[in-house]
């Protein structure tokens, strides 16, 4: 038999069981809700991009764009906790993770009003929504946050809670956590917010945009007098204090930060550690990377009449290939391109790249210093047709020693020396073995023009060309982002390109030379140092780009000014606007670097020269031209003879340089004399016209189309004849008076008799 109990008892126990059920299941669900991996992973912090000694250059944003500095509890100052705790949760240190009266009060009043009239969220719930991903605002979540919050309390001291939800707290402007909120609105250590400074951020996340003390401060002083009132009344805290917070003003302090490298942020992403970690550091050295801010905003001021407004500059240090310092642009803020990294973009180095060309020169020619090269009009056959270059002065000069043609940084005859290598291919070549990735795999697109700068080139890479070449040829990339040492990315082993250390040193010789450059460069310019220094300039074609680079044993910089929307400066070389922050970037690293330089390698010998033929003179030297110079003792030059002048002392010069001899711009006349019986080496050949040209007659133009001048590389040299054409003779070369018709022109060398003969076509538009 089954006992019954009455129905009216089984409903006392089912009524009295319910609560107990729900009771029981509130209590045990907790342990089955699972807490925000977001809260149980540490914040994340805003990067700190470092200096070499560890000291920060600037903090980088978040992927979110917003920047936090997450702090320790022993940190959090007491002033910000209890205006914390008074402004959003009076009942935190009694209630575990849910203030059932404050949700009596939101419900009520939520039924009394039909709509939301305050919230009763305690800060750990809100911790658990600010850990969570967004969400809908459903009954669902709020219970989610409710039972989550109850399982934090079992397991997190209070302590741990709050200084988990100040660390997460959104502070507006992009600013997460308090100490971020500190350093941005106040510019201060959270240890030292006065009591109303802690009382204005601890209401900013009530509702951050409101409440913005930088766009609306009547605003947020009204939020800070409510915390400040809610404080009062918990009565943990001197009324005096609280009056004096009440009466204090507003005094804002917004971070407008003008970091230093502004540019790092962009290049974070080559750095090791990666991006998201705390720290970062690199090779630079803050102190001198501001000197060199300072020094280009200087001289671009002072060259703004010119039309100068940007320069860049790169320092660094040779033995270890550290980027000491790099400015990217005169003015980050600029609108006209002051965001581009000057270091970086390509750009026309004008001369710079000559150094290379007469390091394969005396690498592969074995040229030596004293070797003579030809400074005379010299044509070249380019694939847009003849090309007639010019030094930068438009004198020639006649013969010249290679010392004395690279000091002086002239055109023709670097272009001539790379004629003589084979083209633009070795030279091509070479600088992309040094690191120079802006060029094409093409050298014939430059021609003879890649060693005066007609390719472009980045400012990094050049200046660790020049570090290459202070190095005699060890070369490695340069290095920004030091690896980490408990995980060190793979080193780049150096290279020693080829030839030897006499070659790299000779060409370091002649660009530390002042007197060898004093022709073009006058003594004390801004090349001119106390100390030795290698040194070249560049300038590009209408003035665009200046360039200065240069090297001591221990550092090498490399400057480039110009305008980044390309704007031509006024008539400015590389000496007047790369050159002057080149010399106040060596002054200020040797500043406290005692300067040294290289000691001679084996293989260098002393020798003295006629600077006119090149050739040793005995010694002593027994000529007034006698030069002092040095050499590969395995490559010296020829010595002197009695065939190298004329009964009068004067030195000759080949029948190739009569065009020149003859002409106004020799004015060498007292030392040189023109060779007119020997046969030069070299044989004659026509340049212009071309084997099968055709010419056209133009009617409507009353001059110049219906003449044509023939060249040779001998100029002033060939006998020309036409049997169907007119020949007007003039010097250097004759006036060719032109019909329409095929011609045969005919050029007879008159050193041996031997001719050459073109073929061409004259017709009528």
């Amino acid at each position: 038999m089954k006992l019954r109990l009455p129905r009216s008892r089984r409903t006392r126990i089912a009524l009295l069981a319910i609560p107990l059920v729900l009771a029981a299941a509130w209590l045990l669900a907790p342990a089955f809700v699972t807490l925000p991996p977001g809260l149980l992973e540490n914040p994340n912090a805003s990067p700190v991009v470092t200096d070499r000694h560890g000291t920060p250059i600037s903090r980088l944003t978040l992927p979110d764009f917003s920047r936090s500095q997450p702090v320790s509890a022993d940190t959090l100052p007491a002033d910000l906790v209890a205006c914390t705790i008074a402004a959003e949760d009076k009942r935190f240190h009694s209630h575990h993770g849910i203030d059932f009266l404050a949700t009596a009060r939101a419900l009520r009043d939520l039924i009394a009003e039909r709509h939301i009239i305050s919230g009763a969220s305690t800060i750990t719930q809100q911790l658990i929504k600010i850990s969570s991903p967004p969400s809908d605002r459903i009954p669902a979540r709020k219970l989610y946050e409710a039972l989550a919050a109850r399982k934090l309390e079992r397991r997190w001291t209070k302590q741990q809670i709050l200084t988990a939800y100040l660390n997460r707290l959104d502070y507006g402007n992009l600013r997460i956590g308090a100490a971020e909120a500190a350093r941005f609105y106040f510019q201060k250590p959270l240890a030292d917010l006065s009591l109303a400074e802690s009382a204005l951020l601890a209401g900013l996340p009530q509702a951050p945009s409101w409440h913005n003390p930088v766009r609306h401060p009547d605003r947020a002083i009204a939020r800070r007098n409510v915390v400040l009132h809610r404080l009062a009344k918990t009565g943990t805290t001197d009324p005096a204090r609280i009056q004096a917070a009440l009466a204090e003003p507003l005094q804002l302090r917004p971070l407008r930060e003008t970091r230093s490298a502004p540019w790092l942020a962009a290049l974070t992403g080559r750095a090791t550690p990666a991006p998201t970690a705390a720290t970062i550091p690199t090779t630079l050295d803050l102190p001198l990377q501001r000197d060199l801010e300072s020094i280009v905003t200087e001289e671009t001021t002072r060259l703004r009449e010119k039309n100068v407004r940007h320069a860049a500059v790169v320092v660094i240090h040779n033995p270890t290939g550290e980027i000491l310092a790099l400015v990217s642009s005169a003015d980050w803020h600029d609108s006209r391109g002051g965001q581009f990294n000057g270091a970086l973009v390509p750009r026309s180095p004008g001369s710079a790249l000559k150094p290379f060309t007469y390091l394969l020169a005396i690498g592969r020619n074995h040229r030596s210093p004293a070797s003579i090269i030809a400074d005379i009009p010299t044509p070249f056959r380019t694939l847009e047709g003849l090309d007639l270059p010019q030094n930068y002065d438009h004198r020639y000069r006649g013969p010249v020693t290679l010392r004395r043609a690279l000091a002086c940084s002239l055109n023709v005859p670097a272009m001539r020396e790379l004629n003589s290598l084979g083209g633009p291919a070795p030279l091509h070549r070479f600088l992309t073995r040094l690191g120079l990735t802006t060029l094409g795999p093409d050298p014939n697109a430059y021609g003879l023009g890649l060693t005066i700068g007609n390719a472009p080139v980045r400012l990094l890479e050049l200046t660790n060309a020049y570090a290459t070449l202070a190095r005699h040829g060890r070369h490695f990339p340069p290095v920004l982002f030091p690896p980490s040492p408990d995980d060190p990315a793979p080193a780049t082993d150096p290279v020693q390109l080829p030839y030897r250390a006499s070659t790299w040193f000779l060409i370091a010789d002649i660009l530390a030379d002042p007197d060898a450059r004093a022709p073009a460069f006058p003594p004390g310019g801004p090349l001119d140092l106390p100390f030795r220094c290698a040194v070249k300039t560049g300038t590009s074609s209408d003035f665009r780009d200046n360039w200065c680079l240069g090297f001591t044993p221990d550092f090498t910089v490399g400057v480039w000014a110009g305008n980044f929307e390309n704007q031509p400066m006024k008539g400015i070389s590389g000496v007047d606007g790369a050159g002057p922050v080149f010399r106040r970037t060596m002054l200020r690293l040797h500043r406290d670097h005692q300067p040294t330089w290289f000691p001679r390698p084996a293989g260098i010998t002393e020798i003295t020269i006629d600077p006119r033929t090149g050739h040793l003179l005995p010694d002593p030297p027994n000529s007034p031209h006698a030069t002092r110079d040095i050499a590969e003792s395995k490559h010296l030059p020829p010595a002197a003879s009695a065939t190298d002048y004329a009964p009068d002392g004067k030195a000759l010069v080949p029948p190739s340089y009569a065009a020149w001899f003859h002409s106004t711009q020799n004015q060498r006349h007292s030392e040189l004399a023109l060779e007119s019986t020997a046969i030069a080496a070299e044989p004659l050949k026509i340049i212009t016209p071309a084997e099968g040209a055709t010419f056209l007659l133009d009617p409507e133009i009353p001059s110049g189309s219906g003449t044509l001048r023939p060249v040779t590389n001998l100029p002033g040299t060939a006998r020309w004849t036409c049997p169907t054409l007119r020949i007007e003779p003039a010097k250097p070369e004759p006036v060719i008076h032109l019909t329409p018709g095929t011609h045969t022109l005919t050029a007879t060398d008159p050193r041996n008799g031997r001719s050459r003969h073109i073929t061409f076509h004259v017709e009528t538009l």
